[in-house]
């Protein structure tokens, strides 16, 4: 028997939407925290939404609906999440936030209760020292979209003890059924690190001219089977996420090979987001299919 049973997540923005429909099509219950009750409610909206369009695609059925929705419970009371057995956390990627919903966690859950995070640059170590045990901290780096991509980088601080490693590792690979890395500390750890380099490279690429942005996404999907190009992912990370995650890279390590592109920064500075603004290197409808 699983000793997960009832998950907390909190952040309910893209990623903690996509976790707790995940974690709740698993047969877990979840609870989904957001800042207001007004924030909660948009979050399950979107979630519904999510689900009606795999209604019709025939992918799940009305009854299957209703049985997700039913184990997602949003709240804007981070304290209803003691009662559970694990805590994913997925708010913005800003080390402060982060630092403040731990400490915060590290109060509320009892000592034995895992405190994760989904961050996909930021410094575990440097969470776990806002927490009186820091040996039970841990990162769960899922990848967008987290239903079809079945990958979790499970990243270790430099005081994340064995049991946590033991019993995260357990709950991605057999409660979760996704396929677990135990990635050891490191900015932007292996998939951040890898891909944010390649959209950087695609990014300078086309401000030279070399190629349109139709043709460098084609020339790596049918190149390389990509399920989609450098810059189709872009958008769907969000340029600003990008951004934020190569400028910590370049920071932390140092190194040229990190500099945004002037080109990154020009679309962020704009406003062209990508997915969520509608317009990126592409153009996008509401429900982030490509025009």
């Amino acid at each position: 028997m699983s000793q997960f049973k009832k998950i907390g997540v909190i952040g309910g923005g893209t990623m903690g939407q996509g976790i707790a429909e995940m974690l709740a099509k698993k047969g877990l219950d979840v609870i989904l925290v957001e800042k207001t009750e007004e924030l909660t409610q948009t979050s399950l909206e979107h979630i519904a939404n999510n689900l009606d369009k795999q209604l019709e695609k025939w992918a799940i059925t009305e009854a299957e609906k209703k049985l997700i929705l039913a184990k997602i419970h949003g709240t804007a009371d981070l304290n209803e999440v003691a009662t559970c057995d694990m805590i994913i956390e997925t708010v913005s990627e800003e080390l402060e936030v982060k630092k403040e919903v731990f400490r915060r966690l590290d109060q509320i859950c009892p000592s034995n209760v895992i405190l994760s995070s989904n961050t996909s640059t930021l410094s575990l170590t440097e969470l776990a020292a806002v927490t009186k045990s820091p040996d039970r901290v841990i990162g769960v780096h899922f990848v967008h979209p987290v239903s079809k991509i079945d990958l979790v980088e499970i990243i270790r601080g430099i005081k994340t003890s064995d049991a946590t490693y033991k019993a995260t590792h357990d709950f991605v690979q057999n409660t979760i059924e996704k396929h677990g890395i135990q990635v050891f500390e490191s900015p932007g750890f292996v998939t951040s690190r890898l891909i944010c380099l390649l959209i950087n490279e695609a990014m300078v690429t086309l401000s030279e001219g070399v190629a349109t942005a139709e043709e460098i996404d084609t020339a790596m999907k049918i190149g390389y089977e990509f399920r989609s190009g450098p810059l189709e992912m872009a958008d769907r990370f969000g340029l600003d996420s990008v951004l934020a995650a190569l400028e910590r890279m370049f920071r932390e390590f140092g190194d040229l090979k990190y500099r945004p592109s002037f080109l990154l920064k020009q679309m962020v500075y704009s406003g062209q987001l990508g997915v969520k603004t509608g317009q990126g290197f592409f153009q996008y409808d509401k429900d982030g299919e490509r025009v």
